[in-house]
Parts: C-alpha cells; structure tokens; sequence
C-alpha cells in the first residue's frame, strides 16, 4: 500500500506543468539574475598620479560619443559637418591663367622641330586660324502704296577669333539711288559675344556726301537678340548714331520669322541731309523666311518706317511722306 501510494503521488507531480500548459498556462520562467553591482574604486591617494582622471578611451564604433545611439546615415553627417570645407568655398579669383609651360616633356623623346609643328598646328585649328564670311542680311524689293524701290545691307569680314577687318555697306533707292554707304572697320572682341569696331564710313548717294569716323559694337544680347550700334562724326563735325537689334524666332527648323528694328538719330539740324535734330526715324520690320540651306534662304514680310521731329517737319516741306508701309520680297544668304 505505502509503494503504492508513492508512485501515485509521483505520478501527480510529473503530470502537472505538462497539464498546466496543455490547459495554455505557460510554464513559469526562471528570472534573470542581476548583474552584480561594480565596486566603486577606492579614492586616490593624496599626491599619487591617478587624482587627475584619465580620458575616457574612443568607443569602437564610428558613431559619435555625443550621439551612440545615432545610425550610420546620421554618423555620416556628423562625421561630414566636422570636415573642413575651406577649399570648397574658397571662391575663383580673377587672376590671370598662368603662362603655358616651356618644358615640353614630348621633346624629350621626339625632334622637338617635329613636335614644334604639331604645338602650332593644334594651336591654329583651336583659334589661330584665318576665317571669312561674306553675309547679305538684307536683299529685297519693296512694294509700296507709292513708287517701288529696293534695299541692300551686308557685310564681309576676315580674320580670327578676336582680331578682324570688317567691311559693312547698305543702301536703297526708288528708281534713283537714294542712300548709299560703305565702312571700313577694325573689328575687336571685348568679350565672348561682343565686339568693338571702329573705322570709317563713306556715303555715295548722288546727292551731298560725307565721310565719318566711326565706332561702334556688334554682338548678341541676352536672350539671343542680334544687337549693332554705332557713332558718327563727320567731316563737317556732325554727329549721328544708329542702333539696331534683331531676334530670330525658329518657328521650325527652316521657318523662322524675325523681327527688325532700326533707328537714327543726329545731334543737330542739318538742312543739307533733309536731318533734324533728336530722332531722325524708326523703322519696324516683321519678315518670314525660309531656309533651302543654312546658305541660302527667300523671305517675305512687311517693313513700316516712321520720320519724327525736324526731318519729318523736312520730308513735309519737300512734299515727301513722313511714314510709309510696304511689302517686301528678298532673299537672305551667306557664305
């Protein structure tokens, strides 16, 4: 009986966690022990080395001490605000490139005569060669409500990318020959869309005639707005200027429509030139081309020109129109 009462007991015993979690009481888990508490260190000596502290030794990690718990995108920042970036900011100045170098290490090796040759040939296919262009902007007939006539303006240059020698000439008539010039310039680059001019100019029209001093400018604006300017004086003191300004409008591309403005003026009356003081006039022109080639291209288009102050009050006198309207036919070509 007491052997059987024990192994009955025993067996209550190992039965009962299995039961317990089979019943979805989960078995008790045993507690983590604590970490034993450090000993604090005994106090220094008096005198001894150890009563300044030591620095505490760098983590492991790359994380910042200030920050462990900071991950690598924001160690990452961390790490880069602490660079110097000095030599990023320092800015470009404006000094002058330095010289080109004399040692050629090329010379060394090869006739350095030989590899002279290739230096000057480089340096001509990247600037130092001689270019031209002859350019007719302007070739067409105008139909008026009045008399027809026509007009000219072009110009041809030769030289390279800073110094060159321009010739400009322009004019127009209603079966005589109107107004005509021709300049001789000398032609500058002052930056890289702009060029200063200076020469003289000459009129050949069949009535009075003048020969002037001139400058002036030619380039592209921003925007790409094709822009001229000059100052004349002539050889009876007289002052004038002209400005004009086109802009090429890429409809396609070969269709391109532009539109003209031009206008004179003169610092004083001069009754022999039918010229008044202040403006002398504006012209507005609107003209569509097409380019069969880059080379070649036929336009059409409107021109509206408008006389102001003392040359106006001139044309009035001499029974002229003080404004005029016409439709235009030309071509535009280049080469």
């Amino acid at each position: 009986m007491k052997t059987a009462a024990i192994l009955t007991a025993l067996l209550a015993i190992t039965a009962t966690p299995a039961l317990a979690q089979h019943q979805g009481h989960p078995m008790p888990m045993p507690l983590p022990k604590a970490a034993p508490t450090p000993r604090p260190p005994p106090p220094p000596s008096p005198g001894s080395d150890a009563a300044t502290p030591a620095p505490a030794a760098r983590p492991a990690t790359d994380q910042p001490t200030e920050n462990p718990g900071a991950g690598p995108a924001e160690s990452g920042v961390a790490a880069m605000s602490g660079m110097d970036h000095g030599a990023a900011e320092e800015e470009v100045g404006d000094d002058p490139a330095p010289p080109p170098p004399t040692d050629h290490a090329a010379d060394g090796v090869f006739d350095p005569a030989v590899m002279a040759r290739a230096r000057a040939q480089l340096q001509k296919e990247h600037g130092g060669s001689l270019i031209s262009k002859v350019m007719l902007s302007l070739g067409e007939y105008r139909i008026g409500d009045g008399e027809d006539g026509y007009r000219w303006e072009g110009e041809a240059w030769v030289g390279g990318d800073l110094n060159r020698f321009v010739v400009k000439t322009e004019g127009e008539g209603a079966g005589e020959l109107e107004s005509a010039e021709a300049q001789t310039l000398y032609s500058r680059a002052i930056s890289p869309y702009f060029d200063l001019q200076a020469g003289v100019r000459q009129d050949f029209q069949s009535g009075p005639k003048r020969t002037y001093a001139t400058v002036g400018f030619e380039g592209v604006a921003p925007y790409w707005f094709e822009t001229s300017g000059a100052l004349f004086l002539s050889n009876k003191g007289e002052v004038s200027g002209r400005l004009e300004g086109t802009y090429d409008l890429r409809l396609t591309q070969r269709w391109i429509l532009q539109p003209r403005v031009e206008t004179n003026f003169t610092g004083q009356d001069i009754p022999e030139l039918e010229l008044g003081s202040g403006v002398s006039n504006i012209e507005l022109g609107l003209r569509l081309r097409y380019e069969i080639k880059r080379e070649f291209a036929p336009y059409i288009g409107v021109s509206f020109d408008r006389k102001f102050g003392g040359t106006a009050d001139y044309a009035r006198v001499l029974g002229k129109d003080v404004e005029a309207t016409g439709f235009v036919i030309g071509v535009r070509a280049w080469f």
